[in-house]
């Protein structure tokens, strides 16, 4: 099984910009679609933004479009989310989902296909 470690969250100001980092153990991360979710204080996770196995698919929840960006680097097995211009009401916990049964060419917003989870990590964005 997949283990997945986050890394990258903290404090910032609003407009400033954050790296989300999700290391992922084993050889089969290339494999994998991967995506990010979060989840405020009192409030349901919600979908952020998901990739396809090789990285040519991409696709954004309309609240971050614009601003964030889902990338991965499959020799590290890393999927990484730039966030740029954040926003008080993108604070929340970030994690990041390892979706192997997932088709190749696919994204999906669904949580329930994706397997393995990361801890989480908070990013915490001031007014």
């Amino acid at each position: 099984q997949v283990q997945l470690v986050e890394s990258g969250g903290g404090l910032v100001q609003a407009g400033g910009s954050l790296r989300l980092s999700c290391a992922a153990s084993g050889r089969t991360f290339s494999s994998y679609a991967m995506g990010w979710f979060r989840q405020a204080p009192g409030k349901e996770r919600e979908f952020v933004a998901a990739i396809s196995w090789s990285g040519g698919r991409t696709y954004y929840a309309d609240s971050v479009k614009g601003r964030f960006t889902i990338s991965r680097d499959n020799d590290k097995n890393t999927v990484y989310l730039q966030m740029n211009s954040l926003k008080p009401e993108d604070t929340a916990v970030y994690y990041c989902a390892a979706g192997p049964r997932i088709r190749a060419g696919i994204v999906t917003t669904n949580p329930h296909e994706y397997d393995y989870w990361g801890q989480g990590t908070q990013v915490t964005v001031s007014s």
